[in-house]
């Protein structure tokens, strides 16, 4: 007996030996397997539906219920074959939901709706000459009572015939029943009725609804919370954000949202064409329905081109790269941590369309940003300053400069393929332990506040967020960071050696 006691206690002091070794050691990279490949054509055949966990993901929201964080999106299929869909018992066009326990693994659950609802598409074809409606976009979910609430769009593409309706159920997986239409729109309207987002005012229990597009802007409108309808019949709300060319430039797919712990709202609108350089900016208000600021205290429906810019195409090495990572949906876990769900069209094609999943942040400044890296599961740690001397890749997140040719906001046929100006790259910093970087840079690190500043490129960006997370591109667990330069474009690092 006593035997095993002395050999239990010198294993035990082994053990604890190892762990203290370990945390003494500098961190590096190490091997962890990407959950999910990205390209996804092996299996975008109509039959393998079931296996689109994270796969034909388009205008996600995210709502978590009890062990469950639910996704809604808009039915957009890579390679759909409507012949070999209805052979497989798949029913095209009804809102995709989906499930997950922890962000990373999504089961499949299917369709909201078994078909358009009747007074959408009979409002969308009589205002379009029989033409449109051929699938649901964009839902929104939000909780009331003991009941759950899906708002849905059907629209005819680049028109203003659109039509926001509303659906209830008493679980987050339906039934749903059909309640009414929360705002229509025409062709004689400013505003396009799609990209509905409900917030309520804690302080007054009024709700708030947030829609539109690049025809006119965005709006914003008072909803009745005991129907979830407008508090006045055919109030479509007032202006709250126009692109700088409203009358071209996209903009569209608004996210609204309150930070309780800086008392402000935070509206997520993306711009530009969703193929190609798609792009999500931020701005903020002490009201949930505006006046929206951004960061140089712009308002949003000034028409001017809006920062900070969080997402935009980016390419790490030893990938392909990513277009169209925009129309963000943004959700709490149970510990308070936030995330931001947006589409990913892989490069070069740019036709498939993946589910990101990123941890957002709040700098010290009160702006969001988000990881450079999607969620897979990753806890919270704390780092040393000799844990981030090494090798890093460094993008700036800067907007779209090349010029195109649009139609309704969106690229014409053809031009689904990123210029060479309009990925943002890479570059390799090391950083070393003394706190320098070639080229006359330097670098400090608060371990306290876990904040890096770099002088990096003539100029000193500060408040990068550093924390844990996973590296796609090389498949390893390592140290990433976020953060803003002065002008309001994200700056995003992680460590590769």
């Amino acid at each position: 007996m006593k035997k095993r006691l002395l050999k239990a206690v010198l294993l035990t002091g082994i053990l604890f030996i190892g762990i203290a070794c370990r945390q003494q050691l500098p961190f590096t990279p190490y091997p962890s397997p990407n959950p999910w490949a990205d390209n996804y054509h092996p299996i975008s055949g109509m039959k393998h539906y079931k296996e689109w966990g994270t796969y034909n993901v388009h205008d996600p929201a995210c709502l978590k219920v009890g062990d469950y964080f639910y996704t809604y999106s808009t039915d957009a299929i890579f390679r759909e074959n409507r012949k070999e869909a209805q052979e497989a018992g798949v029913p095209l066009g009804y809102i995709q939901v989906r499930r997950s326990r922890d962000l990373v693994n999504w089961d499949f659950c299917g369709w909201a709706f078994p078909e358009i609802p009747g007074e959408a598409a009979t409002w969308v074809k009589e205002q379009n000459a029989g033409k449109g409606t051929t699938n649901i976009w964009a839902p929104y979910v939000i909780p009331y009572k003991d009941r759950y609430r899906l708002y849905y769009c059907v629209s005819a593409f680049g028109r203003k015939t659109s039509y926001i309706g509303l659906a209830e159920a008493p679980s987050p997986e339906g039934p749903w029943e059909l309640k009414g239409c929360a705002v229509k729109s025409d062709t004689t309207s400013v505003m396009n009725a799609i990209d509905p987002s409900v917030i309520v005012d804690p302080e007054t229990g009024k709700w708030w609804m947030h829609y539109g597009s690049y025809f006119g802007g965005l709006f914003c409108v008072e909803l009745n919370p005991e129907t979830g309808l407008p508090v006045t019949e055919g109030d479509q709300g007032h202006l709250v954000a126009r692109h700088a060319n409203y009358r071209q430039d996209n903009l569209e797919a608004p996210e609204i949202i309150h930070n309780p712990e800086l008392g402000n709202y935070f509206l997520f609108v993306s711009y530009d064409p969703l193929m190609t350089t798609y792009n999500v900016r931020a701005a903020r208000s002490d009201k949930p329905e505006g006046p929206f600021t951004d960061f140089f205290g712009k308002e949003l429906k000034d028409t001017t081109n809006n920062f900070p810019i969080l997402t935009a195409p980016y390419r790490f090495e030893n990938h392909p790269g990513w277009a169209g990572t925009a129309h963000c949906g943004v959700v709490r876990d149970d510990d308070g941590r936030c995330f931001m769900l947006h589409q990913g069209r892989l490069s070069p094609h740019n036709q498939q369309m993946i589910l990101h999943v990123r941890e957002l942040f709040f700098t010290p400044s009160g702006w969001p940003v988000v990881s450079p890296q999607r969620y897979t599961g990753t806890r919270p740690e704390a780092f040393r300053k000799i844990d981030l001397a090494g090798e890093w890749e460094i993008i700036r997140v800067r907007e779209p400069l090349h010029e195109r040719q649009l139609e309704a906001g969106q690229v014409l046929w053809g031009e689904g393929e990123l210029q060479e100006t309009e990925q943002n790259l890479s570059r390799i910093f090391t950083l070393s332990s003394k706190g320098t970087i070639p080229d006359n840079g330097k670098w400090r690190f608060s371990e306290k506040k876990q904040l890096l500043e770099l002088n990096i490129e003539k100029e000193i960006l500060t408040d990068l967020l550093v924390f844990a997370g996973h590296d796609w591109e090389n498949e390893t667990e390592t140290i990433l960071f976020t953060g803003l330069d002065k002008k309001g474009r994200s700056v995003w690092g992680k460590r590769i050696k």
